[in-house]
């Protein structure tokens, strides 16, 4: 690929467009930093050592930064794998051009299995019926597909019991077209101070690896250590970690401080669509939730729960205009929101506004933004909806937007 090029395929080059340059020509925007997305990848692969593998966590579009080129730029910087919930998250990729292993950590139907094997996607494997499927559909594309299998240590979800998985591996490596490629499992509580569940977990993790080689069914790929794990416990890198939302330069939670530099890759942005001063008793928005007590000068964001900006923002968000916080007042609409600008001077219509990100001494960092709508920065990112163009840089030059 060229270096600074995000998808050959599937996206604009600035030298196609002469106005791509032209950042007013978006209303509300992601800019996604694919050199701080370097960096981080980078600074996972020099903390956990030449003898890990990095798995880079791409799933749900890439928790809403652009799956396609955030796994080109992941695995330009030192990733080797890559991990989805979903198959057709792996297609996309595939048809992308990425050739790299891709892990389907979520379920696949069987009657799906025939895709698994045409686009070389190796899926997270726990019954049987699962296992058959795969088989048959190897054997009639003449392939050997490889598959995970998942233990469930304490998450309650997707996996086999400890005491299930050497029986089930005995029995599907007499399958044709197949091989067992890894063994994982999933930390619960890894983003927690207290880790005393977590090496719980571990322990449990190694007993069955120990019964398996017992067995004459030696672990291939062993991986267990999500993002927290990667930052907090050195001994569980194995031989490959799963880094996702530290990737993205956001914490796992707030008793995890991150042992490696991380720098966020995402800026939510928008531009001012109004300006207008209310005059004292005016409501604003629906349910009259706030209402003037003054003369009132505010701005119209055209930003909403329609784009992803949760609604539990009203009257507790805040934006940024012109290096000035600028507080929500009244309620987030599907396509728009108001904000006081009673302390910011000059503002005008089309000036930029910064939902998360820096602008000039001030910032809203995606957990602040979480604080407010009452959820996890995981959720802040992921809910950003597919109308919000994603605008790609390197350098600080865009190289790539979607959609188009």
């Amino acid at each position: 690929m060229v270096e600074g090029q995000v998808d050959n395929v599937e996206h604009r080059l600035p030298d196609q467009d002469s106005s791509f340059q032209n950042m007013t020509r978006w209303l509300t925007w992601a800019e996604i930093d694919l050199d701080a997305l370097a960096h981080n990848v980078r600074a996972f692969k020099r903390h956990v050592g030449p003898a890990t593998e990095v798995m880079a966590v791409v799933k749900a579009n890439a928790y809403g930064h652009g799956a396609v080129p955030v796994s080109r730029v992941a695995l330009e910087s030192g990733a080797t794998r890559l991990a989805v919930a979903r198959l057709d998250e792996g297609v996309q990729l595939r048809r992308a051009g990425i050739d790299a292993p891709i892990l389907v950590m979520g379920y696949t139907l069987p009657a799906r299995a025939e895709l698994l094997a045409r686009w070389d996607l190796t899926p997270t494997i726990n019954t049987l019926e699962g296992a058959q499927a795969l088989s048959a559909a190897a054997v009639a594309s003449g392939r050997v597909a490889s598959f995970h299998v998942k233990i469930d240590t304490g998450m309650g979800r997707y996996g086999l019991l400890p005491g299930e998985v050497v029986s089930f591996i005995r029995a599907v490596s007499a399958m044709n077209g197949l091989r067992w490629e890894g063994l994982y499992t999933h930390f619960a509580v890894a983003d927690l101070a207290d880790k005393d569940f977590t090496r719980r977990q571990f322990s449990l993790y190694r007993d069955v690896v120990t019964a398996l080689a017992e067995a004459g069914h030696p672990a291939p790929l062993k991986h267990i250590a999500n993002s927290a794990g990667t930052l907090d416990l050195p001994k569980v890198h194995l031989d490959a970690v799963r880094i996702g939302i530290a990737m993205y330069g956001l914490h796992p939670s707030n008793e995890v401080e991150p042992a490696i530099p991380l720098r966020p890759l995402l800026t939510l942005k928008s531009r001012v669509a109004r300006v207008r001063t209310l005059p004292t008793g005016a409501s604003i928005s629906y349910g009259r939730t706030y209402i003037t007590q003054r003369p009132t000068p505010v701005a119209l964001i055209p930003v909403g729960y329609g784009d992803g900006y949760h609604r539990l923002m009203s009257n507790r968000g805040e934006v940024l205009i012109r290096g000035g916080r600028a507080p929500i007042v009244g309620r987030v609409c599907m396509d728009q929101f108001v904000v006081d600008i009673s302390g910011i001077r000059g503002v005008t219509q089309d000036d930029e506004v910064v939902l998360i990100g820096r602008q000039g001494q001030e910032a809203i960092s995606a957990e602040r933004v979480a604080t407010w709508a009452e959820t996890i920065n995981y959720e802040v990112t992921t809910s950003i909806l597919p109308r919000v163009t994603r605008v790609f840089l390197r350098g600080g030059q865009v190289v790539g937007e979607e959609p188009l």
